[in-house]
């Protein structure tokens, strides 16, 4: 039986690509010249450190742009609150990987609300499913894509005909 799987996820290499693409980005930028603004990836998040807050929310912005033009969906990025201390302002970005319970739950009900003749099933961070038809999985497909499909960053691999 056809079947394919659906996740969340995100390539290591290249947010360390867009990262340090981010980094040359603030420190050639006219508006950054003498300012102490740095982004730093540790793991699955991305600490962001400039001198005030307004900074913040333009480093922001450049990570944004460098994540969507390395390939990773900007849908993943979990953005914390900004910290302020005196001297320093400090906003952690943490980029969301896998399917967690509820996003699995979720995908599986508008699944199942779509009425496919199609099972989708939880395995882990991951949703699987199966169909008689290649069409059946194609158009589950587009439905997750389209715009009744969750706000989340999906892909679908693992197509097995």
């Amino acid at each position: 039986m056809p079947s394919f799987d659906i996740v969340s996820e995100f390539d290591q290499h290249e947010a360390a690509n867009a990262v340090d693409q981010a980094n040359r980005e603030v420190q050639s930028r006219f508006d950054f010249k003498g300012v102490d603004a740095s982004f730093t990836l540790e793991k699955e998040s991305v600490q962001l450190e400039a001198e005030v807050d307004f900074q913040l929310k333009q480093m922001l912005d450049v990570l944004r742009n460098r994540l969507i033009a390395r390939g990773i969906d900007a849908r993943c990025m979990d953005i914390k609150d900004p910290v302020l201390s005196g001297v320093k302002a400090r906003q952690e970005v943490a980029l969301k990987q896998g399917l967690d319970q509820s996003e699995a739950k979720d995908v599986v009900k508008r699944i199942k609300a779509s009425k496919l003749k199609v099972q989708a099933q939880i395995q882990g961070e991951k949703v699987r499913v199966t169909g008689k038809k290649r069409d059946d999985l194609q158009s589950v497909m587009s439905l997750l894509r389209g715009e009744g499909g969750p706000e989340l960053p999906l892909q679908f691999d693992n197509f097995r005909d």
